[in-house]
């Protein structure tokens, strides 16, 4: 039986345009919040059709030291051109932090299956 990590997916975002890319600051203070944007498609347009789209991302956070990751945020993408209408796989959390870690996506097209990224983040 395959575990759920052996069907992640990784490149790199400017190649490939599946990846979920990560926008956050390279260090942020304790307990200030920032934005933390996840898109796809930066460098390569990814497909926003009803055969062919991203449903979601999931986004954790996994403190230095810890054991386990912390669920940020999930976010659906669920208008692929029903009625004319779209909305494209970006999404912004507000997000505060006390330790330093990484932040890891997940995100799901609807063909080509789980795609990963991640980014560490400093507090000071």
């Amino acid at each position: 039986m395959k575990s759920l990590g052996e069907f992640l997916q990784t490149g790199d975002w400017k190649g490939e345009k599946h990846v979920p890319v990560i926008h956050i600051p390279e260090k942020v203070k304790a307990e200030e919040c920032f934005d933390l944007k996840v898109s796809i498609g930066d460098e390569i347009k990814h497909p926003n059709t009803m055969e062919h789209h991203i449903s979601w991302f999931k986004v954790f956070f996994h403190p230095e030291g810890a054991k386990f990751p912390i669920e940020i945020a999930t976010h659906n993408f669920t208008a692929h051109g029903e009625g004319e209408v779209y909305d494209e796989p970006v999404s912004v959390s507000n997000v505060k932090l006390n330790k330093s870690g990484t932040i890891h996506v997940i995100s799901y097209c609807n063909i080509h299956g789980l795609w990963e990224n991640s980014k560490d983040i400093t507090v000071e």
